[in-house]
């Protein structure tokens, strides 16, 4: 029993398909028979043709529906023109134009058949519905084993468990299969760090969103064992347990294989009884769109510019969206077109050369080649006339429809006028979705510029800071990147850093750009576009296939053209160049690069640019903080002596550590130093205070030291003379702690010293016997009165013995209210009986650094002296 029927009449020209196409489409749509319509289009399509264009007259369609089926008969007004009924398959060759719709019919239809009469001849088919079992959501029809989807011949499918935070709780056997990662070294890590997760900013979920969603299905990627990425197809399903714990089932096959897990498409809703609801006319944005709409603006858009397409039987159509200010129009979906290499490509609206001056008002362009540059987009793709239509929401201008064809003279008012009723059906959904995922790009591009913020300014490295201004952008933003540095005014820019997303490309891309000039150092904001790049991998690759060939320069090898055309793909898209910009001068160039044939989307350029302030600064801050460190620290290495001297008869140890990040020399020093022959003075003192004011003060001490050392005054006078030069620096000055002493190395292996520890932590002797004592007196320390008087003790170093001088950084070592202090130095150097003057420093030094858990906050000096053992 026929529920429904609707009827069209095309006339005989080619672009009655199309429209045939369309109307068969939309009918079946509006019928919710979303699972027959493919087939229904397709054989349509053959049958009209077979009525308008071989049978030369017009095609009446007429579409039946039924209960369970439905039935479509195309007639045309050539009876005479019989078709061959009888055993179709045998009689009618795949590549003979006439009865192939046979042959389909035959194939698809579940009945067909050919009825005459004196004017007319009727080709019918009818096309089951596949049968809705209470409960089945979806259901495919039965095919034949050639048209089922190709699988590996052991499907695996991974199971991956993940609880609410995100942890991995379960992984089957087939997911340690595939990815080769066994379950007892993967359980308790997060889903995060093994998954590559394609995402620009603000234009789709992360993978934390999509594990909260109820249910996500889509492609990612997954690190397998050996470092690889995998790229395969998931289906996520959110549930809970008894308790009410939720957590994220994820089935997951190599992306090959995603016909096992990837659920059809949908046309129509299923009432609670299993049945197609069928009672709710199609509104006209889904008579054109169809049912289910696209729920994201780009497959929204490649939906529309394909049923314009159809709909005026075109070889291409596209469609732009004109920027905020309504200044320029960016490709954002085409079909017939080289898609690649026109999506976000950019034109203006109305100034400039060629300006695309038809976008306010529809336009028709009969033959392209009378007008050049009347629509740039179309240059160079043989297009010959097109109608362009804008899109309009409240009067503003959103965008702009165009249909295309190779022929000239195709498309009249009639049609521009259909074309612009679709477009204004379409254009506030458009402008919806656009504006939905503008806002969403805005979040993501504030989250990403913080977060980028927050790690520039975590480092001063300079090579640190290269490496994130190159991470950040790199696959996020661009496909590749490149930094260019200038250290001055006078200095050509410098290739300092190259990402690329493939690490594989990373040697290729540097020594391509390492054969081109560096682009030109411009502070003018904004992106601009850099061709070099692209133009050098092209030529590169050609002489390349060429030499392969045989046929390059005389001489050379001929060489694979592998890794030249890989290249060539790597940097063929738009490069672009962001001065970076810092305190007025440029300072260094960020080179953003998309793969062949891609261009930037506007938003992306515009955050990259934001981004490229942002770098700028860190970098130059990296730069100052590098230059003033280099120069603090040579400064401070000059404090430092020049080495230790060689003493005959006595080993001389010495470990030294400043306090603070970048500090070389701090308030500790020491010194060891010959004063005549058979003579060495040696030093060990303690500043008032840390970093460079402190470093002041030493380096006054150890000089004066020497100076008054070697014209021959005795250990008090050369203190007493010191005491008086730190108190003339008035305000400057600082009180110091020192120990100063005299060395005679004697014949018999013994070593005499004079010795004065003016406020400074007392000398310790270790006795071969391991007994350990105080081999000095405190006296005064140096810098606060005036009038000192100091006194040198007589030291004798039997062989064996050991003298232990260190800073206050050592005794003063604390965790909580424990320090090590006197008594646990001295325990300390009681075990080092025997050891090299080297061994006893080192002990000393580990002794310190485990006492607490913190690192020291305090300068550390410790000098170790030793008289050997004489030999048995």
């Amino acid at each position: 029993m026929i529920t429904a029927r609707a009827a069209a009449t095309f006339e005989p020209v080619g672009r009655s398909v199309a429209t045939a196409r369309a109307f068969v489409r939309d009918t079946l749509q509006g019928w919710g028979f979303a699972e027959v319509v493919d087939d229904a289009v397709v054989l349509t399509s053959e049958l009209v043709t077979n009525a308008v264009v071989h049978a030369g007259t017009a095609a009446d369609v007429q579409c039946l529906r039924y209960e369970s089926a439905v039935r479509i008969e195309v007639a045309d007004r050539y009876p005479e023109r019989e078709l061959p009924l009888h055993d179709a398959k045998k009689q009618i060759h795949p590549d003979h134009e006439g009865g192939r719709g046979l042959l389909l019919c035959s194939a698809l239809a579940a009945r067909w058949g050919v009825e005459y009469t004196p004017a007319n001849k009727h080709v019918w088919f009818h096309l089951d519905l596949p049968q809705r079992p209470a409960g089945t959501r979806s259901a495919g029809p039965a095919l034949p084993a050639a048209a089922l989807p190709l699988a590996d011949e052991q499907v695996r499918v991974a199971v991956v468990q993940v609880d609410r935070a995100g942890i991995i709780t379960r992984w089957n056997q087939d997911a340690a299969e595939l990815f080769g990662h066994p379950d007892e070294q993967i359980v308790g890590k997060p889903l995060g760090d093994l998954a590559a997760w394609p995402q620009t900013p603000g234009t789709g979920h992360g993978i934390a969103e999509a594990l909260l969603l109820s249910r996500w299905e889509g492609s990612y990627g997954v690190r397998g064992a050996d470092g690889r990425i995998m790229p395969v197809y998931g289906t996520h399903l959110r549930v809970r347990d008894t308790s009410g714990e939720p957590s994220t089932v994820c089935l997951l096959v190599r992306e090959d294989a995603r016909a096992v897990l990837q659920n059809p498409g949908r046309g129509g809703g299923v009432s609670a009884d299993g049945g197609m609801d069928r009672g709710k006319a199609a509104d006209p944005f889904e008579s054109f769109i169809g049912s289910p709409a696209p729920d994201d603006l780009d497959g929204l858009l490649q939906r529309t510019v394909e049923r314009a397409r159809d709909m005026l039987d075109g070889d291409a159509a596209y469609l732009l969206l004109a920027t905020d200010d309504e200044t320029e129009l960016e490709v954002r979906a085409s079909t017939g077109l080289p898609s690649a290499r026109q999506r976000f490509a950019r034109v203006p609206v109305e100034a400039g050369t060629g300006r695309y001056g038809s976008a306010r008002m529809p336009a028709v362009h009969e033959d392209l080649t009378a007008v050049p540059g009347a629509v740039p987009l179309l240059a160079g793709t043989g297009m010959r006339s097109v109608i362009t239509v804008p899109l309009k929401v409240e009067g503003r201008l959103t965008g702009s429809l165009g249909v295309a064809a190779e022929t000239p003279g195709r498309y009249s008012n009639e049609e521009a006028l259909r074309l612009q009723f679709a477009a204004d059906r379409i254009a506030l959904a458009v402008e919806s979705a656009r504006l939905t995922e503008l806002e969403r790009l805005r979040r993501g591009s504030l989250s990403f510029l913080v977060e980028a913020s927050d790690l520039l300014a975590g480092t001063l490295e300079r090579d640190q800071t290269l490496a994130l201004m190159a991470q950040m952008t790199v696959p996020t933003l661009a496909s590749w990147c490149a930094v260019y540095t200038i250290a001055d005014q006078a200095s050509e820019p410098e290739l300092a850093f190259v990402l690329h997303e493939d690490e594989d490309r990373i040697d290729g891309i540097k020594a391509l750009l390492s054969r081109l000039a560096p682009p030109r150092p411009d502070p003018t904001p904004g992106a601009r576009v850099w061709t070099a790049p692209s133009d050098a991998a092209h030529s590169t690759a050609l002489r390349a296939s060429l030499r392969s060939l045989g046929l390059g320069e005389a001489g050379r090898p001929a060489a694979g053209p592998g890794t030249a055309l890989a290249t060539a793909a790597a940097v063929g898209g738009e490069t672009v160049v962001l001065p970076l910009v810092a305190r007025n001068r440029v300072i260094g160039m960020l080179t953003l690069g998309r793969a062949a044939d891609e261009r930037f989307r506007q938003e992306i350029l515009e955050l990259a640019e934001d981004l490229s302030r942002r770098a700028a600064l860190a970098l130059d801050n990296a730069r100052l903080y590098s230059e003033r460190t280099a120069i603090s620290q040579s400064l401070q290495r000059s404090l430092l002596p020049p080495g230790l001297p060689v003493i005959p008869g006595v080993e001389v140890e010495v470990v030294y550590r400043a306090a603070g990040e970048g500090n070389e020399v701090g308030g500790d020093f020491y010194d060891v130093f010959p004063i005549r022959d058979g003579c060495w003075g040696f030093a060990i003192g303690d500043v008032c205070g840390t970093g460079p004011e402190a470093a002041a003060v030493t380096g006054l001490a150890r000089h004066a030291l020497r100076l008054l050392a070697r014209e021959g005054f005795s250990g008090p006078s050369v203190l007493e003379r010191l005491n008086a030069a730190i108190l003339d620096e008035g305000s400057r000055s600082r009180f110091l702690t020192l120990l100063y002493g005299e060395l005679w190395p004697q014949a018999d292996g013994s070593a005499e010293l004079k010795v004065v520890c003016a406020g400074h932590p007392l000398p310790l002797r270790l006795r071969q016997t391991g007994a350990v004592e105080p081999a000095a007196e405190p006296q005064p320390l140096l810098g606060v009165i005036e009038d000192l008087e100091l006194v040198e003790q007589n030291v004798t170093l039997a062989p064996g013995d050991v003298l232990l001088c260190v800073t206050d950084g050592v005794t003063e070592r604390r965790e909580g209210t424990r320090m090590l202090g006197d008594d646990g130095l001295a325990d300390v150097l009681a075990t080092c009986t025997g050891l090299t003057a080297g061994a006893v420093a080192a002990r000393i030094q580990r002794a310190v650094e485990r006492f607490a858990s913190d690192a020291p906050s305090d300068d550390m000096a410790i000098l170790a002296m030793r008289v050997p053992e004489l030999p048995a």
